[in-house]
C-alpha cells in the first residue's frame, strides 16, 4: 500500500475477522503507525514495511481445517515482538507446538478473565488476582500451549484465554482486545506497541502530511493530475494536499451526476472559487447519469454505472485540458479494505463503484491516492491540519452513488427531486436544533413502498420516507442516534406538509456492527 516504509509500523496479519480495522485503529489511537496486509501476502508485507511488531487477527476460520489460513513463518524467525488474538492466539500455538481442539464450550460475548501472573502489558492497567471484563467469540480453543509460554489469565471457559512467552516477546489472548465490550483492550495494545515493541508513538498528521507531499511528488513528477473532486471532506483534503505537492500542475473536476443533495455543487463551486487557489472544472453530466440510471433498480448495478460514467466523463475532459497521466481520488482505507476481499469475505462488493483496484487500462493513467493509508477521523485531522475550517470537515460523509443508493428500487427523477427536498428538510431541521455536530451522518431515504394516506379530505397514494442517523468515529461501527420524538415528529411534519409525494416518514434504529454494509 505504502511506496516507503514508515519508520516505526507495525503489521497486522489479517486472517479474516471483521474487526481487524479496529485492531488498527487502536494501533494509531497510540500513535503508532500501522497497516493491515491479508495473511496470503504477509511476507511480502513483512519485507516492504520492515515492522517493528506484529499483531496477528481474528478469523471466522478453524486452525484445524486442512488448507486454514497460517501465519508467514518469517514473523516468528524475526525475533520481533508478537500478539496473537483469538484465531491469531491459536494458530500461534498450532504452529509453535501447542494444540488448539473443536467440541468444547463456545465462548460469544461477554467474559470475565481472572489475572493469575503479572505481566508487562498489564502494566498501569491490571493487578494479580483482579478481574475484568473481556469480549470472546470462539468456538475452537488452545488446549496445550507451546514450550516456552506461561498462562497469565484466565476465563470460565478458556483456561488459556491470556498467554506469554517473556523471553521472546510473545503474548496471545482468547479474546478480543480492539472492540470496546472489551473496556480495558486499548490499553493493553497500547503497552504492546510502547513497551513491548519499544515504540515511542510519534506518528502524527503533521509527519503524515509531510510524508504524503513528498510521496505525491516523487509519484507525479512534472506530469499532469485530474483530481475527482465531490465537494466531500476525503476529496477536497486530497486536493488540498495534492495541490500542495505539485501546485498548478493540478486541475479538480467536479461532475455533477444529477445525484448530489440541493445546492450541493452550487455550494461547492463557489466555497473552492472563493477560498481556494485551485483550478476548478464543474461539469453538468446530470442527464447522462440519470439517463442510464432510470429504471435500475439493482444497488450493485447503479454503482457499477456510476463508477463507469464517472471514468468516461474524466476520459473526456483529460482530452480536453491537452491529456493527463494521472487520476487522483479521495480513497479511504476502510475503501481498500471494503473493496478487496482478503479472505473471499462479502467485502469484494461492498465499494464496487471504487477504482481502489486500477484503472482501465486504455486511459493511459495512473492514480494517486494520498489518503489511502487514513481512516475518516484521520483524514479530518488532516484537514485541519491543510487549513479546512472545522464547519466543512465536519460535514456528514455522503457517498460516491449519493442519492442512487438512497432510492432503493427503480431510479426516476421525479423520485430524486422527491428524495432531495426530503432530504434537505431534515437536515435543516437537525441543524436548527443544534445536533448536526452530534451525529456523525444523517440523510434521507426513500423506501420503494408507496402506502394509502388520508390528507385533509382528500386520499393519497405515496412514498415512504426513511430518516437515518448514526453516531460513529470512523464509519467501520455506528449506532443509531437518539433522538427524542419531539424532534421526529417536527421533522416529519415540515417533510409530509412541504414535500409533494410523501405521506409518511420512519425512522430507522438499524446498528452497524463490524463488517456490515451501509443503509442501502
Amino acid at each position: 500500500m505504502t511506496q516507503t516504509a514508515h519508520p516505526d509500523t507495525v503489521l497486522i496479519v489479517d486472517f479474516g475477522s471483521q474487526v481487524t480495522q479496529l485492531i488498527a485503529r487502536r494501533v494509531r489511537e497510540s500513535g503508532v503507525y500501522c497497516e493491515i496486509v491479508p495473511f496470503q501476502s504477509a511476507e511480502e508485507g513483512f519485507q516492504r514495511l520492515k515492522p517493528k511488531a506484529v499483531i496477528l487477527s481474528g478469523s471466522p476460520a478453524s486452525t484445524l481445517d486442512i488448507g486454514s489460513p497460517r501465519a508467514a513463518q518469517v514473523i516468528f524467525d524475526s525475533g520481533l515482538p508478537v500478539f496473537g488474538i483469538c484465531y491469531g492466539q491459536q494458530t500461534m500455538c498450532a504452529q509453535l507446538g501447542g494444540k488448539v481442539e473443536s467440541g468444547h464450550h463456545r465462548e460469544f460475548g461477554r467474559a470475565f478473565l481472572e489475572v493469575e501472573k503479572d505481566c508487562p502489558l498489564f502494566e498501569g492497567l491490571w493487578s494479580v488476582g483482579s478481574r475484568h471484563q473481556v469480549w470472546m467469540s470462539h468456538g475452537d480453543r488452545v488446549t496445550a500451549i507451546p514450550e516456552g509460554f506461561e498462562v497469565v489469565a484466565t476465563s470460565a471457559n478458556a483456561p488459556f484465554a491470556f498467554i506469554a512467552d517473556e523471553k521472546r516477546k510473545y503474548y496471545a489472548v482468547q479474546f478480543h482486545p480492539e472492540v470496546v465490550h472489551t473496556p480495558d483492550g486499548a490499553k493493553l495494545i497500547s503497552n504492546f506497541v510502547h513497551k513491548i515493541a519499544g515504540i515511542k508513538g510519534d506518528w502524527s498528521m503533521s509527519a503524515y502530511r509531510a510524508k504524503a507531499v513528498e510521496a505525491i511528488r516523487k509519484q507525479v513528477g512534472d506530469k499532469k493530475v485530474i483530481c475527482a473532486l465531490s465537494g466531500g471532506v476525503d476529496s477536497s483534503v486530497a486536493a488540498l494536499l495534492i495541490h500542495e505537492a505539485v501546485g498548478d500542475q493540478l486541475t479538480c473536476i467536479l461532475v455533477d451526476h444529477g445525484l448530489m443533495r440541493k445546492d450541493e455543487a452550487k455550494n461547492v463551486v463557489a466555497m473552492f472559487e472563493e477560498h481556494y487557489n485551485l483550478h476548478l472544472l464543474h461539469v453538468d453530466a446530470s442527464d447522462r447519469f440519470i439517463g442510464e440510471l432510470e429504471g435500475q433498480s439493482d444497488p450493485e448495478t447503479k454503482r457499477k454505472i456510476i463508477g463507469r460514467l464517472f471514468i468516461e466523463v474524466f476520459e473526456e475532459e483529460a482530452k480536453k485540458l491537452g491529456g493527463a497521466d494521472f487520476l487522483a481520488q479521495g480513497t479511504l482505507y476502510p475503501d481498500v479494505i471494503e473493496s478487496v476481499s482478503f479472505t473471499g469475505g462479502p467485502s469484494v462488493t461492498i465499494k464496487s463503484h471504487h477504482n481502489v483496484g486500477g484503472l482501465p487500462e486504455r486511459m493511459n493513467m495512473q492514480l494517486v491516492e494520498p489518503l489511502r493509508e487514513l481512516f475518516k477521523d484521520e483524514v479530518r485531522v488532516l484537514g485541519r491540519e491543510l487549513g479546512l475550517p472545522d464547519s466543512f470537515i465536519g460535514r456528514h460523509p455522503f457517498p460516491g452513488p449519493g442519492l442512487a443508493i438512497r432510492c432503493p428500487g427503480g431510479i426516476s427523477r421525479e423520485k430524486l427531486e422527491i428524495l432531495r427536498e426530503a432530504d434537505a428538510i431534515y437536515l435543516d431541521e437537525i441543524r436548527k436544533a443544534g445536533l448536526y455536530d452530534a451525529i456523525w451522518q444523517a440523510f434521507a431515504v426513500l423506501l420503494p413502498v408507496q402506502t394509502v394516506g388520508v390528507m385533509g379530505d382528500g386520499r393519497t397514494y405515496e412514498f415512504v420516507c426513511a430518516l437515518r442517523a448514526v453516531t460513529s468515529v470512523d464509519g467501520m461501527t455506528a449506532d443509531f442516534y437518539h433522538y427524542d420524538m419531539e424532534f421526529l415528529g417536527r421533522a416529519a411534519t415540515r417533510i409530509i406538509n412541504e414535500v409533494r409525494g410523501i405521506n409518511r416518514v420512519v425512522y430507522d434504529v438499524t446498528s452497524k456492527p463490524p463488517g456490515t454494509i451501509e443503509w442501502e
